[in-house]
C-alpha cells in the first residue's frame, strides 16, 4: 500500500501542476473569442470561467476516483488472500464484493459531481441552456485528461515491473511468479494497484463523464434545451442513475443467490452479472425514456440542400430507448466476443497455447493473427449502432447509444476489478509462503479475471468510438463547419485523415518503448541482485525491493509526459495554424484506426496471458501434453505474455483515451479555433489561402 500512494502522490502532484496550466489555457483561450451570434463579451469570459471550473472539477473527481479505487484495492488484496484459505466462494465473494464496492464508488461519484455542477451553473446561467452545457464539456475533458497520463503512468510502471519480474525469474532463473526472492516482484504486484485499478477508474469515469456530456450538449440545441425540458435534458443523467440500481440488484445473484463455489463456475458467473444487468436495464431504460421525455421533440441535422445547413428532425421518445437499447445490448456483444477471444475455456486461446510447442515465434505469430481477427464482431457492433443512432436520432442517438453501453458502467468495473485484486491476491499467497493449494485457487480466480479485465477493457473501447463520434458530432456543429462543402476529398480533411489515422501509430509505439527501456532498466536491476547478493537465490537474504520500486517509479513519470504532450498538443496545433477542417479529418482519422488496433492490442495481450495460465493450470488433458509449468512450452508462453504485457495494460487501453480526448478537446476549444481566421486557420490565412 506504501507503494501505491507514494507513486500516486508523485503522479497527482505533477498532474496537479498540468491542471493548473491547463486551466489557464482554457480560460484565455476561450475567453479572447470574439463574440457573435447575438452573444457578449460578458458571454465569452463566462464561458471561459465556467468551462475551466468544470474541467478543474472533471480532474478533481478523476483523480480521487482512481486513488478511492486503489485504496479499496489495496485492502481488498490480502483479505482475498486470507479468505482463499476457506476455498473458492469465500476468496470469490470477497474479490467480487471488493469490485462492486469500487464500481458503485465511482459511478455515483461521477454522476452526483456532474448533477451538482449542472444545478450550481443554472444559477449563473439562467435561461441560456445552451452555453451551460457547453461549458459543461470542461468535466468530460478534465476526467480524461487525468485518465490519460494515470492509464499511461501506471501502465509504464506495472508493465516494466512484470516483464522485468518475468523474464528474469520465470525465464532466466526458474522460480514461481511472485517469488519474493524476486527483487521486482513488490513492484509488480504495486503496479496492479497503479495501473489496473487507479488507471482503469479513471479512465472509465472519463468515457461516463464524455458520453454524457457529448449527450447534454447536443440536447441543448434540441427543443429540448430551447423549451427548457429539465427532465428531458436531465434523460442522460437518468439513464445513468437507472442504471446504479439495476446493476445493485443484479450484484446481489453473486454475493448471496448464486455465487461461484468452484472454479469451474467462476467464469460463468462473472458473464452471467453482465447478462443479467443487460436484460434488467432494458425495460428500465424504456420506462426511463417514456417519462422523462415527451412524446416528441425536435433536433438539428445537417442537410443536404446548399439552401440551408440544418433540417429540423421530430424525434419519438421511443426512439431513444431504442438507441439506448442498441448501445446496451452491443455492449454485451462486444464483451461476449472478447470473452471467447481471451479465454482459455475456448479454443482460439487453446491454439494460441498449441502454438508454444515450437517457441515463442509461433505463440507470438498466433496471438497476433487472434487480434487481428478480434476486431470484426467490435467493428461491426459499432457500426450498426452509429446507422441506427444516427437514423433515429442523429448525434443525439449515437451519445445516448454510447450511454447505453456504460448504463451497466458499475458491473463493468466491479468485475473489472476483481481481476488485479485477484492477481495480488495470489501474490501475497505465494510471497507469505500460505501454500501450493492457496496459489491454485488464486491463479483460478486470477484466469477469470484476464478474462473480465479484457471485457472491460472491450467496453471502454466500444463506448470510447461511440462517444468520440458523437463528440465529433458536437465538434463540427460548434465550429460552424459548412457540412455541404466540406468531403473527404477536400484536400484539408484527407490531409487531416490521413495525419489522424497516424497518430494511434505514433502513440502507441511512444508507450511501448516507454515500457521496453523501464523493462530493460528493471531487467538489469534483477539480474545485478541475483548475481550479486549472496543468498539471494537460497532465500536467505531479503532482496533490494525499494530500488526496484524507485525504477518503476521514475520510469513511470518521466515517460507519461511524451505521449500525453502528443495527445493535448495535437487539437490545438492543428485546429489553431490549419483550420477546423482539417482537424475534423485528424479526429475523423484517430477514430478509425485507433478502435482497430486498440482492440487488436487489448484481446492479443490477453489471449497470450491467458495461454500461459492455461498450461501453469494444466486442467485438461491437453494442457498437461504441454507440459506444465518450467516447461519449454511454458518458458514460450512467458515469452509471449511478457510481449502482451505493454499491449494490453498500456497501449491498447490508452488508445480509447486518445479518440476521446482529441474530441473532447476539439469541442470545448472549437469557439476558439473558429475565431483563428474563421476556421480556415492562421497558416492558410497567412498565405492567403483561407
Amino acid at each position: 500500500m506504501e507503494g501505491a500512494q507514494s507513486f500516486l502522490a508523485t503522479e497527482y502532484y505533477y498532474l496537479g501542476i498540468f491542471m493548473v496550466i491547463m486551466s489557464i489555457a482554457i480560460f484565455s483561450l476561450l475567453s479572447i473569442v470574439t463574440p457573435e451570434d447575438g452573444r457578449t463579451r460578458n458571454d465569452e469570459v463566462r464561458n471561459g470561467i465556467f468551462s475551466t471550473i468544470s474541467f478543474v472539477l472533471g480532474g478533481a473527481t478523476s483523480i480521487l476516483s482512481g486513488y478511492l479505487g486503489m485504496q479499496i484495492a489495496t485492502y481488498a488484496n490480502a483479505r482475498t488472500a486470507v479468505e482463499a484459505r476457506k476455498g473458492i466462494a469465500p476468496a470469490f465473494m470477497c474479490a467480487f464484493r471488493s469490485g462492486a464496492v469500487m464500481g458503485f464508488l465511482l459511478s455515483g461519484f461521477g454522476l452526483l459531481n456532474l448533477f451538482l455542477a449542472i444545478t450550481v451553473f443554472l444559477k449563473f446561467y439562467g435561461d441560456d441552456w445552451k452555453g451551460l452545457f457547453e461549458a459543461i464539456t470542461g468535466y468530460g475533458l478534465g476526467g480524461s485528461s487525468i485518465a490519460l497520463f494515470g492509464r499511461v503512468a501506471g501502465g509504464i510502471y506495472t508493465k516494466a515491473a512484470d516483464v522485468g519480474a518475468d523474464l528474469v525469474g520465470k525465464v532466466e532463473k526458474d522460480i514461481p511468479e511472485d517469488d519474493p526472492r524476486n527483487p521486482a516482484v513488490i513492484a509488480d504486484n504495486v503496479g496492479d494497484n497503479v495501473g489496473d485499478i487507479a488507471g482503469m477508474g479513471a479512465d472509465l469515469f472519463g468515457s461516463f463523464a464524455e458520453s454524457t456530456c457529448a449527450a447534454l450538449v447536443i440536447s441543448a440545441v434540441s427543443s429540448l434545451g430551447k423549451e427548457h425540458d429539465y427532465s428531458g435534458m436531465l434523460f442522460p443523467l437518468l439513464i445513468s442513475a437507472t442504471g446504479i440500481l439495476v446493476c445493485l440488484a443484479t450484484t446481489f445473484i453473486a454475493t448471496d443467490l448464486k455465487p461461484a463455489r468452484v472454479i469451474a463456475e467462476i467464469e460463468h458467473t462473472l458473464k452471467m452479472q453482465l447478462i443479467i444487468s443487460t436484460v434488467l436495464m432494458t425495460p428500465v431504460a424504456a420506462g426511463v425514456a417514456l417519462w422523462a421525455l415527451p412524446a416528441s421533440f425536435t433536433l438539428s441535422v445537417p442537410s443536404s440542400t446548399p439552401d440551408k445547413p440544418f433540417d429540423e428532425k421530430v424525434v419519438k421518445n421511443w426512439y431513444m430507448f431504442v438507441c439506448v437499447a442498441t448501445g446496451l445490448w452491443g455492449g454485451l456483444l462486444v464483451g461476449l466476443q472478447t470473452e471467447y477471444f481471451t479465454s482459455n475455456r475456448y479454443k482460439p486461446v487453446q491454439d494460441v497455447a498449441d502454438a508454444c510447442r515450437t517457441g515463442a515465434a509461433t505463440d507470438i505469430i498466433f496471438g497476433l493473427a487472434l487480434g487481428y481477427k478480434s476486431c470484426i464482431i467490435p467493428t461491426i457492433v459499432i457500426g450498426i449502432a452509429i446507422y441506427v443512432g444516427t437514423s433515429l436520432a442523429g448525434m443525439f442517438g449515437i451519445a445516448c447509444c454510447a450511454l447505453g453501453m456504460l448504463s451497466t458502467l458499475a458491473t463493468g468495473l466491479a468485475i473489472d476489478a476483481y481481476g488485479p485484486i485477484s492477481d495480488n491476491a495470489g501474490g501475497i499467497a505465494e510471497m507469505a509462503g500460505m501454500g501450493e493449494d492457496i496459489r491454485e485457487r488464486t491463479d483460478a480466480l486470477d484466469a477469470a479475471g484476464n478474462t473480465t479485465a479484457a471485457i472491460g477493457k472491450g467496453f471502454a473501447i466500444g463506448s470510447a468510438a461511440l462517444v468520440s463520434l458523437a463528440l465529433f458530432g458536437a465538434y463540427v456543429t460548434r465550429s460552424k463547419i459548412d457540412m455541404i462543402h466540406s468531403s473527404i476529398l477536400d484536400p484539408r480533411v484527407f490531409s487531416g485523415l490521413l495525419l489522424g489515422a497516424m497518430l494511434p501509430y505514433w502513440f502507441s509505439a511512444m508507450t511501448m518503448k516507454s515500457v521496453g527501456k523501464a523493462a530493460l532498466a528493471m531487467v538489469h536491476e534483477v539480474r545485478r541482485q541475483f548475481n550479486t547478493i549472496a543468498g539471494l537465490m537460497e532465500g536467505t537474504t531479503r532482496p533490494d525491493y525499494k530500488r526496484c520500486v524507485a525504477i518503476s517509479t521514475q520510469a513511470a513519470i518521466s515517460e507519461m509526459v511524451a505521449p500525453g504532450a502528443l495527445v493535448m498538443f495535437t487539437p490545438v496545433v492543428v485546429g489553431t495554424l490549419f483550420g477546423t477542417q482539417c482537424l475534423a479529418g485528424v479526429l475523423a482519422g484517430s477514430l478509425v484506426s485507433g478502435v482497430q488496433l486498440a482492440v487488436s492490442m487489448s484481446n492479443t495481450g490477453g489471449a497470450w496471458d491467458n495461454a500461459k495460465k492455461y498450461i501453469e493450470a494444466g486442467a485438461t488433458e491437453h494442457a498437461r501434453e504441454l507440459g506444465g509449468k518450467g516447461s519449454d512450452c511454458h518458458k514460450a508462453a512467458v515469452i509471449g505474455d511478457t510481449v502482451g504485457d505493454p499491449l494490453k495494460d498500456t497501449s491498447g487501453p490508452s488508445l480509447n483515451i486518445l479518440i476521446k480526448l482529441m474530441a473532447v478537446e476539439s469541442l470545448v476549444f472549437a469557439p476558439f479555433f473558429y475565431n483563428c481566421a474563421h476556421g480556415q486557420g492562421l497558416i492558410f490565412q497567412f498565405f492567403g489561402l483561407a
